[in-house]
């Protein structure tokens, strides 16, 4: 199987999928996780977004890497502290703490297997196989997050929430098996020209059309993260406050199933972005998901269809324009710069994933007993953020030769 083939590429997917399926069992969970260790909001959204606040921390470094080193050996490390981080959380996680530092060793380890295992597919590819490949990476990460969420409520409900933690870490085992089969261990090409520091962004910080994308990823992460965060909780309450009928499927089925349904939407907005433009569908994505903040979560206390209906649509506007961002940032990415291009993708991303599930957080928590203000305002802060990282990406993208319109 050599890099670059179709082989290949797919068990690189299917190794993503492994790593990644145990990545939300926390927030599938977290409506047990409240009661059980009595947490306030806020520290729910802490141990969340404690996941994309480690990432941001270590991505910088070991995708930078990727330049220099085989992607395998980052890889490896990052698949085998995931399986670790979820076998702890399985073992011995008892409290606000300990699951705060657990959730933190998953993201480390996810650091070392998103963006090199993307790197490990792209950099044999060109053009629109490349942008295909990116496409299907994307599109399996997100098959895996959200069956995560089915996943974890089917195992907790078999054995309990360790139960579903065990499974994580397995398929994570899983994950280190087929890097070692798979990925060669070959160092990159050296590129012509003096060396470059390891951690020396300004290249890419000069590259407008690969910042624009960076920076409509950067809020895309951030709302993306609050609803997947959140999502199982705020429909749960729905259901708590509106009774739905019985025959209605408990929220990590509902979660999953509205995930499933995105997937298709996610490979469609990458392929109509290349028809129609790739600017034009991100534009368009971001304002109607703005829209759609703005109104979700005062539904939390007037219809549970509703409140249903408008997390599909949300989830949807937000997975069109995933693996168009990602896609425009891996072809802005300047010669030799394509790790580092994207380790300052996945920084700033993950740091806006960080962000979002806290902010909802402390709404809720400043709300108090008033839990459909808390909702509205929780949800309601990221159509601000969505529209001023769509205002940064259009006045990145501009090409300066063109005058304005």
């Amino acid at each position: 199987m050599t890099p670059g083939s179709r082989g290949f590429v797919a068990a690189i997917v299917a190794a993503q999928v492994l790593v990644q399926i145990g990545a939300f069992t926390l927030p599938a969970l977290l409506p047990d996780y409240l009661a059980a260790w009595a947490l306030s909001a806020t520290e729910a959204g802490w141990l969340i977004g404690i996941f994309y606040a480690a990432y941001v921390l270590v991505v910088p470094v070991l995708v930078a890497l990727t330049d220099r080193l085989p992607a395998r050996r980052i890889y490896l490390a990052g698949a085998g502290l995931t399986a670790l981080s979820h076998l702890g959380f399985a073992t011995i996680a008892e409290g606000f703490w300990s699951g705060l530092a657990l959730r933190a060793l998953a993201g480390i380890g996810w650091a070392g297997c998103y963006m090199p295992g993307l790197k490990a597919i792209a950099d044999p590819l060109s053009g629109d196989a490349q942008s295909r490949a990116v496409s299907w990476h994307a599109a399996g990460v997100g098959i895996a997050g959200t069956a995560s969420f089915a996943t974890a409520g089917a195992f907790a409900a078999l054995g309990g929430p360790a139960a579903a933690f065990l499974f994580g870490a397995a398929a994570g085992g899983g994950a280190v098996l087929i890097a070692l089969i798979i990925m060669p261990d070959t160092r990159p090409a050296p590129v012509a020209g003096p060396p470059r520091a390891l951690l020396d962004f300004r290249p890419v910080f000069r590259n407008r059309r690969a910042m624009a994308w960076i920076a409509g990823y950067a809020v895309h992460t951030w709302e993306l993260a609050a609803l997947r965060a959140w999502g199982v909780t705020f429909l749960a309450i729905a259901a708590t406050r509106n009774a739905p009928p019985f025959w209605v499927p408990g929220p990590t089925v509902l979660i999953t199933a509205i995930g499933l349904i995105c997937i298709a939407v996610s490979i469609t907005g990458n392929e109509t972005a290349q028809r129609y433009g790739r600017q034009r569908v991100v534009t368009w994505a971001m304002s109607v998901a703005a829209v759609l903040s703005l109104l979700t979560g005062w539904m939390v206390g007037l219809s549970f269809w509703l409140a249903l209906l408008l997390v599909l649509a949300w989830n949807a506007a937000i997975y069109l324009d995933s693996s168009a961002l990602t896609a425009g940032t891996v072809q802005a990415a300047g010669p030799g710069l394509r790790g580092a291009t994207m380790g300052l993708h996945s920084m700033v991303g993950y740091a806006g994933g960080f962000l979002g599930p806290l902010g909802v957080g402390m709404a809720l928590d400043l709300a108090g007993e008033d839990a459909v203000v808390g909702w509205g305002l929780g949800f309601a802060h990221l159509a601000v953020v969505t529209l001023a990282g769509l205002a940064v990406l259009r006045l990145l993208g501009r090409d300066p030769a063109r005058p304005a319109a």
